[in-house]
């Protein structure tokens, strides 16, 4: 087993990166989200039983993303993720709509991640909306308190966290499985097949982040060899649980899933009683802590990248070397959070309108990507082609996302008028009616190899 403070061959790391465990702990708890606390009952109110189908289905088109984005990271990890693989694809403009919305994406997605763990935390200890909001509260701290911390710190606790919460889960799911009845399947697809991909776009909440990783790629000791280690890890773990956490949850509980505001809860009182409440207590303060913790460690050092490069204010930029806090950007995501999390608890915004504006812009994000990736990475191999796959995918789940679809055209038209002015007063970004001189680095990535034991090209022209 490696020693996840010692120094990898090659890494350049010199022992202070992220070793796999680690890395792996940080995938996990990005992936295995709030989501699996209420998503399961939404989607069972979409599609009944067939449900479980978008869960299957999303699980195994996530196998071609999370791989591409781990080849495109491997051979040149960056804080810019997204960002830095649609500059070097298709320019800067294209770049900062993609930052902004991977960015601005976490003040929709964090707020509402606390509150479905506030909710449930709240259930657990028999409290009320006070309880909740005071949970939620301290969870969005704890995330942003451990950030300005440092990543290293952050990982470790991290990884102990996701061992228990897998703990937690597998027992939940085996305590309940008595308790199934098969009839509880039927009818399988109650509103029709079609509602299945409605589901899926729901679901996508729960199957986001494997581009916030890819934001932290520089901090991994060797991160050649453990990105994609750390990636099968992560999907045979995160499959696991979901598969198995949903259809408990439909078979156990059955009708009455689609109106449960809090279903783990419910599976876990069928096999423990009341000795579930603690328990469901923990498992939510958890679920809802990691990947808020890794999406805000990921859009942190993203927007001390966009600073540098002058789409976002250059105080931003302050922190953003590696194995450092990017203090500024830290700070204004901070703010920007804690104003949504303020508007949700005054009513000005609902739990399902922050969960849909968030996953449609995580899969936007996610397309955009993959679509860089069809260009980045090497033509006609396997990861080329998943990356197609993929990317027409996310562009169908996209479509499903309705009404939420908004808010990524906000901040696409944001990025293009008030980043790209940035840009132009900050670095001279050329206006539109300069035709833009090419990226240099915007090439097939397989001709641009980074010797073993030497770090990576630096991220900006």
């Amino acid at each position: 087993m490696e020693n996840i403070n010692s120094s990898s061959a090659g890494s350049g790391g010199g022992g202070k990166g992220l070793g796999l465990f680690r890395a792996t702990g940080i995938y996990v708890g990005t992936i295995l989200g709030s989501g699996v606390l209420v998503l399961p009952a939404i989607a069972a109110k979409e599609a009944g039983p067939a449900s479980l189908l978008a869960w299957a289905l999303l699980l195994v088109f996530c196998a071609p993303v999370a791989f591409s984005f781990a080849e495109m990271s491997r051979q040149q990890p960056d804080s810019g993720g997204i960002a830095h693989f649609v500059k070097r694809a298709f320019g800067r403009r294209a770049s900062a709509v993609a930052g902004y919305l991977f960015y601005f994406s976490i003040p929709f997605g964090a707020p509402a991640t606390a509150v479905i763990g506030g909710n449930y935390i709240a259930h657990a200890l028999g409290g009320g909306r006070e309880t909740a909001v005071l949970a939620a509260a301290a969870i969005l701290l704890a995330a942003f308190a451990s950030n300005a911390v440092g990543i290293r710190m952050s990982s470790r606790i991290q990884l102990a966290l996701m061992v228990l919460l897998v703990g937690l889960l597998a027992l939940a799911v085996a305590l309940a499985a008595p308790h199934a009845k098969a009839e509880n399947f039927q009818p399988f697809a109650p509103h029709g097949y079609w509602a299945v991909g409605g589901a899926a776009s729901l679901l996508f909440f729960c199957f986001a982040g494997w581009e916030a990783v890819s934001h932290l790629a520089g901090e991994f000791q060797n991160p050649g060899r453990d990105l994609r280690r750390a990636t099968w890890l992560t999907l045979v773990v995160v499959g696991t649980v979901y598969i198995g956490v949903v259809a408990a949850s439909v078979a156990v509980l059955g009708p009455q899933l689609p109106g449960t505001a809090v279903p783990i809860a419910e599976l876990l009182e069928t096999g423990l009683g009341s000795l579930a409440d603690p328990l469901t207590a923990v498992a939510a303060a958890v679920l809802t802590f990691g990947p808020i913790n890794t999406f805000v460690a990921g859009a942190s050092r993203l927007g001390s990248t966009l600073a540098s490069d002058g789409v976002l204010p250059q105080a931003l930029a302050r922190g953003g070397g590696r194995g450092q806090v990017p203090t500024g950007s830290l700070a204004a995501l901070a703010v920007l959070t804690l104003l949504s999390f303020a508007a949700a608890v005054a009513g000005l915004a609902d739990m399902q309108f922050q969960i849909g504006a968030a996953s449609a812009c995580f899969t936007a994000v996610t397309a955009f990507g993959l679509a860089a990736g069809i260009r980045l990475l090497q033509p006609r191999t396997a990861a080329w082609y998943g990356v197609i796959v993929a990317a027409a995918v996310m562009v169908v789940v996209l479509l499903f996302s309705g009404w939420a679809l908004v808010v990524p055209l906000v901040l696409a038209a944001a990025a293009v008028g008030v980043g790209m002015s940035f840009g132009r007063r900050s670095v001279g970004i050329p206006t539109p009616e300069t035709t833009p001189e090419p990226v240099p680095d915007a090439m097939p990535a397989a001709v641009l190899p980074v010797p073993a034991g030497q770090p990576p090209a630096a991220a900006h022209p």
